[in-house]
């Protein structure tokens, strides 16, 4: 205690006491019996305060609220350094350095092409990407080695399988190496990067609060859907992509309040710096002729084989071209730079993640074989940029394929059937959201994400069945290595399936109701070995003269005896006796469990929970291991 000398007296000072979930700091005033009044009134006020706030702060859903905004302050502001250093570093090495103009999409104006005089240089254009390449391999292997390929599948892992823990230098190192890539040309996208920055933000923030391994993994999907939801300037649909990613055929959905309310933050604080407006420019689009279903359905059917041997070259390149290239790991993304530059010598637009390319296919301004051409074009460099081990996200090149294929259907639908077909760059945005959904298993935002990329949401009924039919045909392969097919098969639940299955499972679910036979406290050895003999349980009740259940004689005791000589009469069941050990229908499955381990027993007697008395049966250790087995092999299935 400190004292300080005034002219009302001497009064203690700030006692401050830890909030123990929160490791927040809160104040009480104690003050001493000749204190001022003054002081005293305040003191109680802020005592007052301080008890709503505890209240306030211990309730589950505000806890969430408040996470959620801190994450998402957070994401944002990382998503809007890191959307403007690329900006700039594109800006540097295109137009200032190669002197070529990348087209932009229409809200990716950031650094204008026309403010400077470009002088086009071929061989620094050729030498971008793998110049970008080898800073990426010397940024990852130098500091992060787990860094290299793309960011979403290294947060997927993270969740899955390290409890949400990612160390900042991780972050910082994706990030850098991520914009090395990008801003020299490599064909890869934002997403991966931003996924993985975001969620890097969430789980440092999961650990500076201490929080458990499932609040952290909780935070971890709020941060990257915060991160996506800012960079894309889609808030719905960046949240319902971060839940969504994560599983084939699942969703994390205790992550959606505080993801929801991550991604309306971060883009809030993103649009504060470069506004709101969308990233596609997209002419309005009424749905009103039910035979153009049809030819979206065709774009559907083909974005299928399309995807399959998009993963296929993803793989391919990695697992037969670079895994057993024998050379330094981190010039590996410098070769894989090279042959993009070689692409793009013939076809430019598979530099970046070609977003500008897409708004001029949304615009009608590239033909049918162009976009086919470097839409096959796009997957190769795509795969050589970041199965090399090139820091990157394949979000947006699959938007690139997507929209380029989906483009080369609408205008050949349209030219041959124009009165159906009348808006030939809405197979653009369809293609889009199928290839991706296809290709990644996560329909559901991604649909939401185009729909908010574009404003296009006309487009709603034909995005839902293209998509619908992608995921279908593709459900069993993904680009992301690292998803699982559902909650059951990932190890981030696995003690929530295991207390799930405890706790629900009943002892009436899986025992044999059998008739016993009884015994009484004075019935002989002798009696008792022709009892043993005639059934085929180990365990058996014994009752008083009162028909009230007192014990239970067990094989595995008399085992020692049962060759001695001359105790058939000497011995009776109360002196082999044990304390009756017992489980009821009701029992769940982890009482029981339970109770076989504290006694050691083979077998236990199931009783009438009414009536302690009343044997219905026996319960066997190896029928409840063989119910355990049946019954999570059923919840597998399922």
């Amino acid at each position: 205690m400190v004292k300080k000398n005034t002219p009302s007296g001497i009064f203690p000072g700030l006692l401050i006491c830890i909030q123990k979930q929160f490791g927040l700091r809160c104040a009480s005033y104690i003050l001493s019996s000749n204190g001022s009044p003054g002081f005293a009134m305040v003191a109680n006020k802020l005592k007052k305060i301080l008890r709503w706030l505890r209240v306030f702060f211990l309730e589950n859903i505000t806890r969430w609220l408040v996470f959620g905004l801190l994450v998402g302050v957070m994401s944002g502001l990382a998503a809007s350094g890191f959307y403007y250093l690329l900006q700039a570093g594109k800006h540097l090495f295109f137009h200032l350095l190669a002197g070529y103009a990348m087209p932009d999409a229409s809200g990716d104006h950031l650094f204008q092409a026309s403010e400077v005089i470009l002088h086009y240089r071929a061989w620094v254009f050729f030498l971008l990407p793998a110049l970008g390449g080898l800073l990426c391999g010397w940024i990852v292997y130098m500091f992060a080695p787990e860094t290299e390929g793309h960011g979403t599948d290294l947060m997927i892992d993270t969740f899955h399988n390290h409890k949400g823990r990612i160390h900042p230098k991780v972050t910082l190192t994706k990030g850098l190496a991520s914009l090395a890539i990008l801003a020299t040309g490599g064909s890869a996208g934002r997403q991966g990067p931003i996924a993985h920055l975001g969620a890097g933000i969430g789980s440092a923030i999961g650990n500076l609060l201490n929080l458990s391994d499932r609040e952290r993994r909780i935070l971890l999907v709020a941060g990257c859907g915060g991160g996506l939801s800012a960079i894309f300037r889609a808030p719905l649909g960046g949240a319902l992509t971060a839940i969504e990613i994560l599983y084939k055929e699942d969703m994390e959905t205790e992550a959606l309040i505080p993801t929801v309310v991550s991604s309306i933050t971060a883009y809030i604080v993103f649009t504060y710096f470069f506004g709101n407006a969308p990233i596609f420019f997209f002419p309005e689009y009424v749905f009103s002729d039910p035979r153009e279903l049809f030819f979206y359905v065709l774009l559907g059917f083909i974005c299928v084989p399309a995807g399959i041997l998009f993963i296929r070259i993803f793989h391919g390149v990695r697992e037969r071209i670079f895994a057993p290239l024998n050379m330094p790991r981190w010039l590996k993304p410098a070769v894989g730079g090279l042959v993009v530059g070689l692409i793009g010598l013939v076809f430019p637009q598979v530099y970046g993640d070609g977003w500008g390319w897409i708004q001029l296919a949304i615009l009608g301004k590239l033909g049918i074989g162009l976009m086919l051409g470097i839409a096959l074009a796009k997957m190769i460099a795509t795969s050589f940029t970041i199965s090399s081990g090139g820091s990157g996200g394949v979000f947006g090149p699959t938007l690139f394929i997507g929209g380029m294929i989906g483009g080369a259907v609408g205008l050949a639908s349209h030219s041959l059937f124009p009165h159906i077909v009348a808006q030939p760059e809405a197979f653009v945005v369809v293609g889009m959201a199928s290839f991706f959904a296809g290709v990644a298993s996560a329909p559901i935002g991604t649909l939401l994400m185009c729909s908010e990329m574009t404003q296009g949401y006309g487009l709603v009924a034909p995005l839902m069945l293209v998509s619908i039919i992608a995921i279908l045909f593709t459900r069993k392969r993904s680009i992301y290595t690292k998803q699982v097919r559902s909650k059951s098969e990932s190890p981030a639940h696995a003690a929530d399936f295991t207390v799930n299955l405890f706790a629900e499972t009943r002892v009436k679910d899986f025992y044999k109701p059998e008739v016993v036979t009884p015994v009484r406290k004075t019935t002989s050895y002798g009696q008792l070995k022709k009892i043993f003999s005639a059934s085929n349980v180990e365990c058996f009740p014994v009752y008083d003269e009162d028909d009230a259940l007192i014990g239970v004689v067990n094989w595995d005791h008399a085992r020692s005896i049962v060759f001695e000589e001359g105790l058939e009469d000497l011995i009776i069941a109360q002196d082999m006796m044990t304390p009756p050990q017992t489980v009821t229908p009701e029992d769940n499955f982890y009482d029981a469990l339970m109770t076989f381990m504290e006694t050691g027993l083979e077998e236990l007697l199931v009783v009438d929970p009414e009536n302690v008395n009343l044997v219905l049966g026996v319960l066997r250790h190896d029928d409840l291991i063989a119910a355990y087995n049946a019954e999570l092999n059923r919840r597998k299935s399922a």
